[in-house]
């Protein structure tokens, strides 16, 4: 693996190989034996951490990468379900070390950190789901949800080959450093980025009807769940379902606790990315100390 230095905002550009033969692109950046790894939203690439992780890199190794047909990673012929998603995080896992890992996971990173973290808890000294896809969230299950998606599914290759799909989706994040900001306007709003983001979400309903009625065990892993609380314009049902949703998450776990982010809504490491950093703080100082936390 390649580590040279690098002056990216992310660090140096690596590529490791799935077990059936495909390129998983990452970059990494600082040095320590704990490393923490970024997992993005729904067919996004790594360019969504911006700042966050340069933040976290001040104190361990960071890892962000592209899900296969993110990024610079390559796709993936076969059906893109929740658990082929966490295995390829495992194996990026693998490829970097025998750890300790923290895992971030936002959105739709979150059930994909959950369920690699089922995998080998042994690996692992805690995780941060950042305004997670939750399965507890009965609105997903909704006759209007599953329009939506399937509306979706129509519009967004549309919007994909007029460049709306840029439009409207680039806004939010260009506020991370410049070198980013490029990366995320070049690769997360292309016609493959929105093939990925359909692959990635053709089975999401299926896999939280899953995770509902067997959720991954995390036994006494630490856990912190951040909730967006600032409902955006039209959202205020689904936020509410959300918060709701992730507190019967953290009840249901041994080790876990909630936090709010009262300036956002979902896109927490945009506007307010210090509640992530003093979360990943906190935990790394924990994993440095044996401490636990009591649930909240």
């Amino acid at each position: 693996m390649d580590h040279r230095p690098s002056l990216h905002t992310f660090g140096s550009s690596a590529y490791i190989q799935t077990r059936d033969g495909r390129k998983l692109h990452y970059m990494s950046k600082g040095s320590g034996e704990l490393t923490v790894v970024f997992e993005s939203g729904m067919g996004l690439s790594r360019s969504t951490w911006g700042l966050v992780a340069p933040a976290i890199t001040e104190h361990v190794r960071t890892v962000v990468y592209d899900r296969a047909g993110a990024g610079r990673s390559e796709v993936d012929s076969a059906p893109r379900s929740l658990n082929r998603m966490a295995e390829d995080l495992g194996d990026l896992l693998s490829a970097l070390g025998p750890g300790p890992f923290i895992l971030v996971g936002h959105s739709w990173g979150g059930p994909i950190v959950r369920t690699a973290a089922a995998a080998n808890t042994s690996q692992l000294r805690g995780i941060v789901l950042v305004d997670p896809s939750d399965e507890h969230c009965e609105l997903y299950f909704s006759s209007l949800a599953k329009k939506s998606f399937a509306l979706n599914g129509f519009l967004i290759p549309i919007m994909a080959h007029t460049g709306l799909y840029r439009l409207l989706g680039s806004k939010a994040g260009k506020v991370q450093p410049d070198d980013v900001v490029a990366d995320h306007l070049k690769e997360d709003f292309t016609v493959q980025a929105a093939k990925t983001m359909l692959a990635e979400g053709k089975t999401f309903l299926d896999d939280m009807t899953a995770l509902l009625a067997q959720p991954p065990a995390l036994g006494d892993l630490e856990v912190s769940v951040i909730s967006g609380t600032k409902p955006g314009k039209g959202e205020g049902k689904i936020r509410t379902a959300l918060i709701a949703a992730h507190r019967q998450t953290v009840s249901k776990l041994s080790n876990a606790r909630w936090i709010g982010a009262d300036q956002s809504g979902h896109t927490v490491m945009y506007t307010d990315p210090q509640v992530i950093i003093d979360e990943i703080v906190r935990m790394i100082n924990n994993a440095s100390s044996g401490a636990t936390i009591e649930q909240k």
